[in-house]
């Protein structure tokens, strides 16, 4: 089932698209997902919605991000063995690695058509084509068997990324600690995690690890992969953050991209580009840069 958050008479609602050939949403209620998400929407295969609203066709509606606010903004960096192997390292062997999670603050989160501001910190801001995961049942220390019960469903993300990033004051460039933050702080800009533009249910994605993933510049294929190539899976994500952290309902984790990203050929985003994210079955992203 997609579920998917929208503003309809100025007031943000929610609903599940009753008929994709006709565009059409069955409304649920008031407000976006978080409540479905949290009540345990998608976390059982047997989910049905509740009382219907009325129907709206989706071309009028103005989508929102699934749910605006997550709880935390998860992401993971270098979980493609072709994105490392694009950046120059070498393959990487996950028996010796553990997955390297970092947070994207929740003020990165950005709408569907949102679009996307070039920062004035960055003059190399770059594309991540990425499947976000969207957490239903929350926990802690989660094997990984158990993990994908867990999930309340999948979307279509984008962790826009500002390649080197100017503080405007002297920095002590020769410290790695430094070179990390300049990395990490080219994560959190405002609109820097565009997610939707539907929230699909778990039970509709039987294999997270069997979706492809493709991006598009200005109608120029740039990335195009498949969630097979990650290195750490899904179940595997969910369960390693679980370690680290109390997992709620409605964190979100961006699961990695894979090769195409702009550093690798030097290409990065200007003013007026368009950038579009499809990953099978869960649908299409796209966002204007300006």
């Amino acid at each position: 089932m997609k579920l998917v958050s929208y503003t309809r008479d100025g007031a943000t609602r929610h609903g599940y698209v009753s008929d994709e050939a006709a565009g059409t949403v069955a409304e649920l209620g008031d407000g976006d997902l978080a409540g479905l998400v949290q009540a345990g929407a998608g976390t059982d295969a047997a989910w049905r919605p509740g009382e219907v609203a009325g129907t709206h066709r989706l071309a009028d509606l103005a989508v929102r991000a699934p749910i605006a606010r997550p709880t935390k903004v998860l992401a993971v960096a270098a979980n493609y063995q072709d994105h490392v192997a694009e950046g120059g390292g070498k393959p990487l062997d996950k028996s010796t690695l553990a997955p390297r999670l970092f947070l994207k603050p929740g003020t990165s989160v950005a709408d569907p058509g949102a679009d996307i501001v070039l920062p004035a910190i960055s003059t190399q801001v770059d594309w991540e084509a990425e499947l976000v995961v969207v957490v239903g049942r929350g926990g802690r220390d989660i094997p990984v068997e158990k993990a994908l019960d867990h999930v309340a469903g999948y979307a279509v993300g984008n962790d826009v990324s500002a390649r080197s990033v100017d503080y405007g004051y002297p920095r002590e460039t020769s410290s790695p600690a430094v070179g990390y933050f300049d990395w990490l702080a080219g994560k959190w800009p405002d609109g820097f995690a565009p997610y939707g533009p539907y929230l699909v249910t778990a039970d509709e994605v039987p294999d997270p690890q069997d979706l492809g993933v493709q991006l598009e510049v200005n109608g120029t294929l740039r990335q195009n992969g498949s969630t097979a190539g990650m290195i750490f899976t899904v179940a595997e994500l969910v369960a390693f953050a679980s370690r680290l952290m109390t997992l709620e309902s409605t964190d979100i984790i961006m699961t990695g991209t894979p090769a195409g990203v702009g550093q690798a050929s030097g290409n990065y985003l200007a003013a007026g580009d368009e950038m579009t994210v499809r990953i099978a079955g869960l649908g299409t992203l796209t966002n204007r840069v300006v």
